[in-house]
């Protein structure tokens, strides 16, 4: 069948780089992201341009990934909008020209260090797409101080922000040094959200604590990072969260947005949401109340041997389902290829052993498997509905 298949049209953007885009097409209409932050819409049919709006012709654009792009309209769908980013900015386009909507923040744009309830006006970018809920726009980002943000689609006001850093009072704050939040930065959101549209809750995977990988200035499980937070998407609110990673010293972000999906779950439907890992390891819970579907069970973990460094003692694990990815590394995979290189192997894994996904800090060589680039990764994961859970 493949070899009947004929290209039907091709489009050239101009652009050379990494071109990690997940276009969208609206009433057959094509809107596509170039690797230069170009704006980009095609006669899906025909692959006929219709309109290009280049970041250059406004505050400036640069090379950076971007994958996608978020479009919105009203109910009556007189009024179009996609947004995007470029530099530090987010931009508002009119859908059906590509020209900027001027009633939208400050003549376009806002400047997305604004609004952090921090001081000064941080370098923060956005590189995936966010989600719309009724009149929010609402984005994570990267770079600055960790928060989810929901903005106003026609003027570009914040509507709301969720600290994942906490402040004092709120939940989290003493999973941190004192006063983390004037200074602590990570968190930030940068893969993508999913939204249950239907109840209004949006699902939010975080970043790590910055550094990636030392954490004896942060002391503590430093609640939002690592997490699955579950928010009110109309006011920001905390619904329930879970902390998949403890004290992250080896970049254990979150790489993907969560999955929604329902199963049957000891006889009866449940709408789940399921969240990937770097680790390769599915973490699934009850998309209301934030139950896990199978006991989740926190594992030891070796101590890191370096000074002023504080690794958590235990890393949560599930029962089910099974990882996707392998999770150990030993012997019986020593290198073939000839003599020396199985003595090498051999060599390397005597004096390294594989401590699994968490080896602490240490001064001593360990093998760290999983890695930190893989199980899942930024690409996320899809669901099959009619599948059996």
């Amino acid at each position: 069948m493949s070899r009947k298949l004929k290209v039907a049209w091709t489009y050239d953007t101009g652009d050379k780089g990494e071109y990690q885009a997940n276009n969208l097409i609206v009433a057959g209409v094509l809107y596509t992201a170039s690797p230069t932050r170009k704006v980009i819409a095609l006669d899906a049919a025909t692959g006929h341009e219709l309109w290009k709006w280049d970041p250059q012709s406004e505050k400036g654009g640069g090379r950076s990934r971007q994958r996608g792009l978020v479009f919105w309209q009203n109910d009556t769908g007189g009024e179009q909008r996609i947004f995007t980013a470029a530099g530090n900015y987010l931009y508002a386009l009119d859908a059906k020209t590509g020209q900027p909507v001027r009633s939208f923040g400050q003549n376009g744009s806002i400047h997305l260090g604004t609004g952090l309830d921090v001081e000064g006006t941080p370098a923060v970018g956005l590189n995936t797409p966010g989600v719309t809920y009724k009149d929010l726009l609402i984005i994570g980002g990267f770079g600055g101080p960790g928060a989810m943000r929901a903005f106003d689609v026609h003027t570009g006001e914040r509507r709301w922000i969720f600290h994942l850093i906490p402040r004092p009072g709120e939940v989290g704050y003493d999973t941190w040094p004192d006063g983390a939040y004037k200074t602590a930065t990570g968190l930030m959101p940068w893969c993508g959200q999913a939204l249950d549209e239907q109840r209004g809750i949006v699902y939010v995977a975080t970043k790590t604590a910055e550094p990636d990988f030392y954490g004896a200035e942060r002391h503590g499980a430093n609640l939002f990072a690592n997490s699955l937070v579950a928010l009110d998407a109309a006011t920001g609110k905390r619904l329930w969260h879970f902390q998949i990673v403890h004290h992250d010293l080896l970049d254990r972000d979150l790489p993907c947005p969560p999955v929604l999906l329902t199963v049957t779950h000891d006889g009866k439907k449940v709408d789940a949401v399921a969240q990937g890992t770097k680790q390769g390891l599915l973490f699934v819970f009850d998309r209301v109340t934030g139950t896990p579907l199978w006991p989740i069970e926190e594992k030891p973990e070796p101590a890191s041997e370096l000074r002023g460094e504080l690794a958590s003692p235990t890393q949560p694990f599930p029962t089910k389902p099974a990882p996707f990815t392998r999770q150990h590394i030993g012997l019986e995979d020593m290198s073939p290829i000839s003599p020396a290189a199985q003595l090498q192997s051999l060599n390397r894994i005597q004096s390294s052993p594989n401590l699994g996904p968490f080896p602490a800090p240490s001064i001593k060589e360990t093998i760290m498997f999983p890695g930190f680039d893989g199980g899942m990764e930024w690409g996320g994961g899809a669901a099959d509905p009619d599948g059996v859970y």
